[in-house]
């Protein structure tokens, strides 16, 4: 089997996964301006609610995601709505310290509930190659990942782009106080924006805990993966994001080919270390209007 060959088709389809993973966080920045510290933890959160929902009550994971889709934008709502759009309106570092909070209280909450060992959803997709020659092996739950992240970004950015309710979000983070005088609802937009970032991050969390295994502390993990991905392909691009999720998956896969599997996240974030240096506002930064 070709060693590079194989590493440089895993890592692009491992990249749409990480894509999906910081798409939220993407998104929440680009309308707010804020960045989600409790990203990882609220998408693990999902994970557990899918679990928990497909083990005890629908026995299959799919209905378990819409079950849990509508329990995350619950919690996005109330978080929203309760905690972030209280101080918002006071700059970026009080909004910063409430989703740490946020994390802070998730990962311990599903310590008390779930405890310390970890867990995965089930899947027959793992072990089910969707091609397999001897040069090439390509893993079925790898490029439904890939597909599904594609489609997710793909149909966020057509509810921006197309939609009434995609064009007032998108006034209202380009310019608040234009938005206002428009008539537009600002701090409704923004529930509108976490409730679409919470669907996105609850299909995320099925495909990690299909993926890997998971604990109730992953969330910081995934929060750091979150971050590479949105700074490679610029704060605030939902295609960027997609851009950032396939370098950042290809250097640690083509990383850990060449230098070996202990080196596989070195290598991912030293070229993130390198983009930064040579382009600071990444790929496909969105311009923000002072």
């Amino acid at each position: 089997m070709d060693t590079l060959l194989q590493s440089v088709v895993t890592g692009l389809l491992l990249g749409g996964l990480y894509a999906l993973i910081g798409v939220g966080m993407s998104l929440i920045f680009g309308i707010m301006k804020i960045t989600n510290i409790a990203h990882g933890d609220l998408m693990i959160l999902s994970t557990f609610f899918t679990m928990t929902l497909a083990l005890r009550f629908t026995g299959s994971v799919l209905p378990a995601l819409l079950l849990s889709i509508v329990a995350m934008v619950l919690v996005g709502i109330l978080t929203q709505k309760f905690l972030i759009n209280k101080v918002i309106d006071k700059g970026a570092e009080p909004a910063l310290l409430v989703t740490f909070g946020l994390s802070i209280a998730i990962q311990n909450a599903l310590l008390l509930g779930y405890g310390a060992n970890s867990r995965s959803l089930p899947t027959t997709l793992m072990n089910t190659n969707l091609l397999h020659t001897e040069h090439l092996s390509v893993s079925g739950q790898y490029a439904v990942n890939f597909f599904v992240a594609a489609a997710v970004i793909a149909a966020l950015s057509l509810i921006l782009k197309k939609t009434s309710l995609g064009r007032a979000i998108r006034a209202s983070s380009s310019d608040l106080l234009a938005a206002e005088l428009m008539g537009i609802n600002t701090k409704k937009m923004y529930v509108y924006a976490m409730c679409l970032t919470m669907a996105a991050t609850s299909i995320a969390g099925l495909l990690v805990g299909q993926t890997f295994v998971f604990y109730p502390s992953s969330g910081t993990q995934y929060l750091i993966i979150a971050f590479g991905v949105v700074v490679i392909g610029g704060m605030g691009s939902i295609f960027g994001t997609l851009l950032g999720g396939l370098i950042l998956g290809l250097s640690q896969l083509i990383g850990a080919s060449l230098l070996g599997t202990p080196y596989q996240t070195l290598s991912g974030y030293l070229v993130l270390l390198l983009l930064l240096t040579l382009r600071p506002q990444g790929f496909l930064s969105k311009k923000i209007r002072e």
